[in-house]
């Protein structure tokens, strides 16, 4: 599993049977400190995730575990959004402290 924030989504018109219907995202990987690593992943969104929300992803064949991907031709899903993580009992994240300082 990884950490991620939703950096945009992406739409194709033309795809797979067994993609009809799925939302895809376009996810920035975080390390544990919150900071982006520079890589993308494009995700199917099992749980409703939007912009500039972070998210826990799965990739590889653990992405085929969830009801929506279960035998679908898929390499990444969002399965969680975040609400808080802290690594050592220090806070790395919080949602809703994060989205006040943003504005």
């Amino acid at each position: 599993m990884h950490l991620g924030r939703v950096a945009g989504t992406l739409v194709a018109s033309r795809k797979e049977a067994l993609m009809e219907g799925m939302k895809l995202l376009v996810v920035r990987q975080l390390d544990a400190e919150n900071a982006d690593t520079g890589s993308y992943v494009v995700a199917v969104d099992a749980v409703g995730a939007g912009v500039g929300e972070v998210v826990l992803y799965a990739s590889g064949s653990s992405a085929r575990q969830t009801e929506l991907t279960r035998d679908r031709p898929v390499d990444a899903v969002v399965m969680a959004i975040v609400d808080s993580w802290d690594i050592g009992g220090e806070e790395r994240y919080h949602k809703g402290r994060e989205e006040s300082r943003a504005r």
